[in-house]
């Protein structure tokens, strides 16, 4: 009875948070189910039963370790089919690519495409509007292992990233940015700009240096959402108007600190849930029990 009781105050304020459009944010996945992928996906789905979720952003990594080698691999089933196999998960999810999906087959990961009803990706990069009552948002979704020279100079783990044309996606995200007229403008990598991390330094310079310079130029990106870390970071630095925020680990998490600009940080595991009307866009990070840790919040 008692759970019973608890699971309808988590709907209640589940359902306190929706608007219009409603989508989650999920990275740093596939561990065949272990650690806390499993409940989390539950989780998520049982969420969807309250809140009119529209689709998921899936930002990397959702293949640990070496990637997939096909679009038959058995992957496939044992990190994402036969883990987000609630109802109502079956929902488009735009991924990109992260820098596990690298250590395989890249063109699989797009491929999956023709394979899965809801798996839509149509290039390595790409953009898409969403509308709903009247509120836009623009997501831009962008595949930044190529844009590091970490992974670039690797060609024996990661033997595709230097064959991408760095370049021309980054023109290209310039291009997209200078004619995005949406309310809401969010950039989705694996790969963050600010963070607390044990990873290389030379991975955020590289994206500061090369994304983060556009990104600032435009002055209509709300926020850079990204994975990689493994824990729940919000930063804002007081020369952007940006909210630079890592998505945690739908599986597997790791210990966090504060750094210069951080607003929140949390070791937890979860995902995030995203709220969009005209006047808020709302980024609601949701640790594995269902419980709002931090909301990055931007208003019109």
């Amino acid at each position: 009875m008692a759970a019973v009781v608890a699971f309808a105050q988590d709907a209640a304020t589940w359902k306190s948070l929706e608007k219009p459009l409603n989508f989650y944010l999920a990275n740093d996945l596939g561990r065949n189910g272990y650690y806390d992928q499993k409940p989390i996906a539950e989780l998520m789905g049982k969420m969807a039963e309250t809140i009119d979720i529209e689709f998921v952003v899936a930002a990397g990594d959702v293949h640990h370790f070496e990637g997939v080698r096909s679009v038959q691999d058995p992957l496939w089933m044992t990190n994402y089919e036969l883990i987000y196999s609630h109802p109502d998960l079956m929902l488009p999810w735009y991924p990109i690519l992260g820098n596990h999906e690298y250590r395989g087959n890249t063109q699989a990961v797009l491929d999956y495409s023709n394979v899965s009803a809801r798996w839509e990706m149509p290039a390595r990069y790409y953009t898409k509007v969403m509308e709903e009552d009247g509120a836009t948002i623009r997501l831009v979704m962008i595949d930044t292992p190529p844009l590091l020279d970490k992974y670039r100079e690797d060609t024996e783990k990661y033997p595709d990233a230097c064959k991408q044309d760095m370049d021309k996606q980054l023109a290209w995200l310039d291009s997209v940015l200078t004619s995005a007229k949406e309310d809401w403008v969010m950039v989705v990598g694996h790969h963050p700009i600010y963070a607390d991390t044990d990873k290389n330094d030379s991975e955020r310079t590289d994206m500061q240096k090369r994304v983060d310079s556009i990104l600032r130029k435009h002055g209509n990106v709300d926020m850079y959402v990204c994975g990689h870390i493994h824990n729940f970071q919000h930063i804002r630095k007081p020369d952007s108007k940006i909210d630079y925020v890592v998505n945690t680990s739908g599986s597997l998490a790791r210990e966090v600190k504060p750094v210069d600009g951080t607003q929140f940080c949390s070791g937890a595991t979860g995902f995030s849930l995203i709220t969009v009307d005209k006047h808020e866009l709302c980024l609601h990070m949701m640790d594995k029990d269902g419980k709002v840790l931090h909301t990055v919040r931007r208003t019109k």
